[in-house]
């Protein structure tokens, strides 16, 4: 028998008054008088302890919610996107549902049976991040493997932004080759502005340091006043993001066809930069989207950047007359190097006012020609003026 039944009972066969059992008993006389209350309407059933929770609370979660994070979890699992709490809270947020704590959605999804145990993993606090600090600061680069239907091997060229996590660029190629990363980075630079630096692994479409030399894609940097960064070698945990990144792009590939060849899986690709890009919080962003988070913080840039530049590079050598053709706008113009380069084989950059020549084999500028559509010679600008060869004598 409880020790509120034996008060209330002793007080109503009149052994002990309120005030002698509140003193024996440490119980309150305002909490007795309760007992006796409860007693009088219900008997010994209504002394029977009662639950403290509130009858209705605001912040239980319906059953709409509870049925429709179920549903997330399905249909963002099957499309091959993400589809952890956060991922789910968010889209709850999207819909103008109010969504629990993640916590509350992990218990949903574990008594739904759709959480599979994982082994244990380090504490993300053990974890040291290198972020960068603005949009454009520094890109990250890679290629991964994928299959075709037939099972043609095709390799896939990301450029990724280490800040809002934006993919820049995603393409197809067999196989991916430097002139595949030069024109890929200077498309990503017109769309978005050239990066303070760069940052990749060692692989010869990115560098050729290794070999004491220099690649084309470094001569690029150079001349746009780039700042390379590669990992060290055999340590991938350097260019983390992008190598985390093919996860989440293998994984989105994987819940669809294969593609038959290299069109369609590019047209595959363009659809999950969208949603990459747009409709899809990302963690690391505290649930932003990776283009919400781009256009949120002024972006960074190489020294002496104009905004207004664009790039286009040609592989070419300097001819016998220590000239080079180029053709602009459907024009053919020549561009003045000097004769002591004839024969030189050498990588032009382009943008809308001036042309860089580099020379390949040391990567010294050999010549920069301002643009002039009005006239047919351009000379180098790194010259003293002369005489165009072949003009007439005065």
């Amino acid at each position: 028998m409880s020790k509120h039944r034996v008060i209330v009972l002793k007080i109503v066969a009149g052994e002990l008054s309120v005030t002698d059992a509140a003193t024996r008993y440490g119980v309150s006389r305002r909490h007795l008088q309760r007992l006796l209350a409860r007693y009088r309407q219900d008997g010994l059933d209504g002394i029977k302890a009662r639950s403290r929770a509130p009858l209705t609370s605001p912040h239980t979660v319906t059953e709409r919610v509870r049925d429709r994070v179920v549903q997330l979890r399905i249909a963002l699992t099957a499309a091959g996107t993400d589809a952890g709490p956060v991922t789910i809270a968010w889209h709850l947020g999207q819909e103008g549902l109010r969504a629990p704590s993640t916590s509350t959605i992990r218990r949903i999804l574990h008594a739904a049976g759709l959480i599979t145990p994982e082994p244990r993993k380090r504490p993300r606090s053990s974890y040291i991040r290198f972020e960068a600090a603005q949009p454009n600061e520094t890109w990250q680069s890679d290629f991964t493997h994928w299959r075709l239907a037939d099972g043609t091997e095709v390799e896939i060229l990301n450029w990724l932004d280490d800040h809002s996590r934006l993919l820049l660029s995603c393409t197809a190629h067999r196989p991916v080759t430097g002139r595949h990363v030069v024109d890929t980075f200077l498309a990503a630079v017109d769309a978005y502005g050239p990066p303070a630096s760069t940052l990749t692994d060692n692989g010869r479409v990115y560098t050729a340091r290794h070999g004491g030399g220099r690649n084309e894609f470094e001569y690029v940097l150079a001349v746009l006043s780039i700042r390379q960064k590669n990992g060290a070698p055999n340590h991938p945990q350097t260019q983390g993001k992008i190598e985390r990144f093919h996860q989440t792009l293998k994984r989105w590939l994987t819940a669809r066809p294969r593609a038959a060849n290299i069109p369609e899986l590019q047209t595959q690709l363009d659809a999950f930069r969208d949603h990459y890009n747009r409709h899809r919080p990302h963690r690391a962003r505290d649930g932003l989207t990776p283009a919400t988070a781009y256009a949120a913080t002024p972006k960074a840039a190489p020294a002496g950047h104009d905004d207004r530049a664009h790039y286009r590079v040609r592989h070419d050598h300097v001819g016998s007359n220590g000239k080079i053709s180029f053709r602009r706008a459907g024009r053919m113009h020549h561009l003045g190097i000097g004769a002591d380069h004839r024969g030189t084989p050498v990588l032009l950059l382009a943008d809308d006012t001036t042309i860089t020549v580099v020379a390949t084999r040391t990567g010294e500028i050999i010549a920069t020609n301002q643009i002039d559509p009005d006239k047919i010679y351009w000379r180098n600008t790194m010259k003293a003026p002369g005489r165009w060869p072949g003009a007439s004598k005065t």
